[in-house]
């Protein structure tokens, strides 16, 4: 099986290709062709034909998104349609990856699959958009929504954690938003999986597991033996960032489970990253620190306070 992914430069496609180098995946970034072009999306199909697509590439910056809503529509909705529709011309099946921010965060239990989008921002808007587009376009197409993506091989919450905390006695963080951390290297398996075995329909997956963006920086730092930088929490309203999220974005993983699929906890998840972080930085290894063009992480640091640690990347 020939496997595409587009957006393969970004922190999720870059562990897609990773892992999928003896599976038949071929990358393709924003050089290979443009989402927001379609006769660019129409010559990559032409070039790779592939039996499969995940479509990993994004404008997932939250914030950018409510400032340039256009470019989010671009993006994140019609570059979905342009890729959709040349995956039905060309007979490839298609997994679009999309966002917990597609949900207003009302509720205090897990989203189900079978809770109505209704997103807050614009970033929100344009993944729903581009749901419903590719569903329309390709009803056997799998939608797979997943939540605070973190990696090595890109800017995440955890590395900026990290690096504020080399700096700083102190790190503002939101402690009023609950979601579900999810490794890079932990989703692209899943996301090869639901590939392989033809899964169509609508997927939550995500790291077993939940908690607030000021309880994930505290067992960041204690993981990482730095329990002398202190952590305070704040409200969403005190972080200084433009686009309005979902207060309750937890995503439950039933529809993942019947797939035959369970990932183990965030916690563990962090510890792994924290290890493959500090291998990485070890004298004599390769660091492959990328930032991609199209970002793969929405809120990568926006939970911590503007003040303490600068404008989203």
């Amino acid at each position: 099986m020939k496997i595409l992914v587009i957006g393969a430069g970004g922190l999720l496609g870059s562990a897609l290709v990773e892992q999928g180098r003896s599976r038949g995946v071929i990358g393709a970034t924003k050089n290979d062709g443009d989402i927001r072009d379609a006769a660019a999306v129409r010559a990559l199909f032409l070039r790779t034909r592939p039996d499969c697509t995940i479509l990993a590439a994004a404008y997932a910056d939250v914030d950018g998104c409510e400032r340039q809503p256009h470019l989010a529509i671009e993006v994140n909705f019609k570059g979905a349609a342009h890729v959709a529709r040349a995956a039905l011309e060309s007979g490839s099946r298609l997994l679009y990856v999309s966002t917990d921010y597609v949900f207003d965060g009302a509720k205090n239990s897990p989203y189900e699959i079978s809770d109505p989008p209704n997103p807050l921002s614009a970033y929100g808007r344009s993944k729903a958009a581009g749901e419903a587009a590719v569903l329309e376009i390709l009803p056997q197409a799998c939608i797979v929504r997943t939540a605070r993506l973190f990696g090595t091989t890109g800017h995440c919450f955890p590395a900026a954690i990290l690096e504020l905390a080399a700096t700083r006695a102190e790190i503002s963080v939101v402690d009023d938003q609950i979601g579900s951390p999810t490794f890079h290297c932990d989703l692209a398996g899943a996301l090869l999986h639901c590939a392989e075995t033809r899964t169509a329909g609508v997927i939550h997956a995500t790291n077993a597991g939940a908690c607030s963006w000021f309880d994930f920086a505290k067992e960041i730092l204690r993981a990482s033996g730095m329990n002398k930088v202190s952590v305070r929490a704040i409200s969403s309203g005190q972080s200084g960032r433009l686009a309005p999220r979902p207060k309750y974005s937890v995503l439950s993983n039933t529809s993942l489970r019947a797939c035959g699929i369970s990932l183990r906890s965030w916690q563990e998840a962090l510890a792994a990253y924290l290890e493959e972080r500090q291998a990485a930085q070890q004298p004599g290894q390769q660091h492959t620190q990328q930032h991609p063009q199209q970002p793969g992480a929405p809120d990568a640091v926006h939970p911590i306070a503007a003040g303490t640690a600068g404008r989203p990347r």
